[in-house]
């Protein structure tokens, strides 16, 4: 039903949380996967854990916000599966502090971790399956802070704007070439690096979410970004393109003054 049997795909990112739940959603429905990831015991041991799925997989490492580190792992990636058929990008982080805070080393290192990478993987990529002749998807992870405003981490909201913004364009230039370049667009998510940040807050994030307007009331898992992702690259998405698809739990719905709304319900 996906499409995604022996399809020759790339993940970076793909050591552990959504980008880990990626790999391991395309291994099970058939695709060859190389695992990219900065830290190569991650790569090695996400990669091993594929092999039970019956596809090649490989592991590779690298910094993607070193330019010619970038365009390589795509290249390599390609060269071991010969060829490239699908990409998922889904690295990024994000510094906080105020604008007021915000100087110009900080500015460009978030550049550099959510958007820049981006066009240096997104055009290798597309000049393998160009090259090619057979088409090809590639999947990014924007983020909320990109639609909404991004107080305590504008530089990464600015980053994940333009993300979205060149998904479109990619989408607009390559999709004669039948490449399709879509996003996912996330709200909080219970990856490692989250929960660990997490835990140092007297208050459960849960609970939190409980008392907002968010409809479910819960974080949402790594996995529930990666099916969106997955999703994207397969074939059952085969007429969506530039687009950004919103897993918040359901809060861009909600009305957004809870208390009216809860005083209009008594009366």
């Amino acid at each position: 039903m996906l499409g995604l049997r022996g399809k020759r795909a790339l993940v970076l990112g793909g050591g552990y949380g959504i980008g880990q739940d990626s790999a391991r959603l395309l291994a099970r429905a058939g695709a060859d996967v190389v695992v990219a990831d900065r830290d190569p015991e991650r790569a090695a041991a996400s990669a091993a854990e594929l092999t039970v799925h019956g596809g090649r997989t490989h592991a590779l490492s690298g910094d993607v916000t070193d330019r010619a580190t970038a365009v390589g792992l795509v290249d390599d990636a390609a060269a071991f599966l010969g060829g490239l058929d699908v990409m998922i990008n889904m690295i990024g982080f994000a510094a906080w502090g105020t604008l007021l805070e915000l100087d110009d080393d900080a500015w460009e290192l978030d550049l550099s971790r959510n958007l820049r990478h981006h066009i240096w993987t997104g055009t290798a990529a597309a000049r393998h399956m160009i090259a090619q002749g057979t088409g090809g998807a590639l999947a990014t992870v924007a983020s909320v802070s990109g639609i909404y405003g991004a107080p305590h981490h504008g530089a990464y909201g600015a980053a994940k704007a333009g993300l979205m913004s060149l998904t479109r364009t990619m989408a607009q230039e390559w999709g004669r070439h039948g490449i399709r370049v879509n996003a996912v667009a996330p709200d909080m998510i219970a990856t490692p690096r989250m929960q660990e940040q997490q835990a140092t807050l007297a208050d459960d994030p849960d609970a939190r979410a409980r008392r907002s307007i968010q409809p479910l009331g819960r974080m949402g898992l790594a996995v529930e970004v990666a099916g969106p992702l997955v999703f994207l690259v397969s074939d059952l998405a085969s007429f969506m393109t530039g687009q950004t698809l919103v897993v918040d739990g359901g809060t861009r719905s909600a009305f957004p003054h809870l208390g009216a709304a809860e005083a209009m319900e008594q009366t």
